[in-house]
């Protein structure tokens, strides 16, 4: 763990300022040597076991901090999941990729390919942030959290959707990391390969993309909001919670949120936090939940369900 007071002592800044501008108090970094496939292995070992499975069909890895660039990490984490053989890629929508994994999992067992699909999402986003940049030091964390879909039918328990996923490339630049890839493989230039955030721009788009893609999904539904028990956002800024739950109209209690612990774990953001408030009570059998992420790409995207009956790993 990695609270506000450490960063405060080495960066110009104060746990104050990071509180009142993110709302975080604490997150969790990985130790040198941990890697991506580690938090997912750990994290899917969980998801199998709180669903009483020992298998899948595919695994579906959402990260944007793979193991390497070549080749991609969910191969890698069934194999050390005893999952041989079976469908694994990687998806990549940073912070939406959750959602986006969700999607994918839900539409691979919609077409027959799997019944069972493993979803994932993890980072070790420390990985992309420029030690010394207060900009972005405080706000990003380590973790990872998965899920266990499977076939069954629309109107029960558990059940995802509709969806609702977009991306918008011409803004790319607002958060990204421009070397490392083909076109840049090798900068001279370190801040190359650290994340760059335009904060106050990321701030104004993921709000308004979050908040019409969240109607989109209730609308797609027939759900109308006073129905929604709980929203569950990507924890990039609880700023950006309360401003979204108050352009919905949801009641105060009715966001959910654990950043203040976390950080901002970008594609395990919302597992870690479904999880979370499953333990703590706040997620009950039967609430109408939905689902919300924005991430560089731009990605963002929605969905929703009524949740099941599960213990959390």
């Amino acid at each position: 763990m990695v609270g506000n007071e450490e960063i405060a002592q080495r960066l110009d800044t104060s746990d104050e300022w990071i509180r009142s501008r993110t709302g975080i108090a604490e997150r969790r970094v990985v130790d040198p040597g941990t890697s991506t496939v580690d938090l997912a292995v750990e994290a899917g070992r969980r998801a199998l076991a709180s669903a009483g499975e020992t298998e899948a069909d595919a695994v579906v890895l959402a990260t944007s901090t793979a193991d390497q660039l070549c080749p991609a990490s969910a191969p890698q984490v069934a194999t050390k999941l005893g999952l041989n053989g079976v469908a694994a890629f990687d998806v990549n929508a940073v912070c939406s990729g959750f959602v986006y994994g969700l999607g994918t999992g839900a539409g691979l067992i919609a077409a027959g390919i799997a019944r069972r699909v493993l979803v994932i999402g993890a980072d070790v986003f420390t990985s992309l942030i420029d030690p010394e940049d207060r900009g972005t030091v405080p706000i990003f964390g380590d973790g990872a959290g998965a899920v266990l879909l499977r076939a069954g039918d629309p109107g029960e328990l558990g059940a995802l959707g509709p969806f609702d996923l977009h991306s918008e490339g011409e803004l790319a630049e607002l958060l990204w990391v421009e070397a490392g890839g083909a076109k840049n493989r090798r900068s001279d230039d370190p801040r190359d390969h650290y994340l760059v955030m335009q904060g106050q721009t990321v701030f104004r788009h993921a709000c308004a993309r979050m908040v019409q893609s969240a109607r989109a999904v209730l609308d797609s539904a027939g759900w109308m909001v006073g129905d929604v028990d709980r929203f569950i956002g990507h924890q990039a800024n609880i700023r950006i919670l309360q401003t979204c739950a108050k352009q919905l109209g949801l009641a105060e209690d009715v966001m959910y949120s654990n950043i203040e612990k976390v950080g901002n774990t970008s594609a395990a953001s919302i597992p870690i936090a479904l999880a979370d408030a499953a333990k703590d009570g706040a997620l009950q059998p039967g609430h109408r939940v939905v689902m919300g992420a924005f991430g560089a790409g731009l990605t963002w995207g929605s969905t929703l369900l009524r949740w099941p009956d599960v213990i959390p790993g």
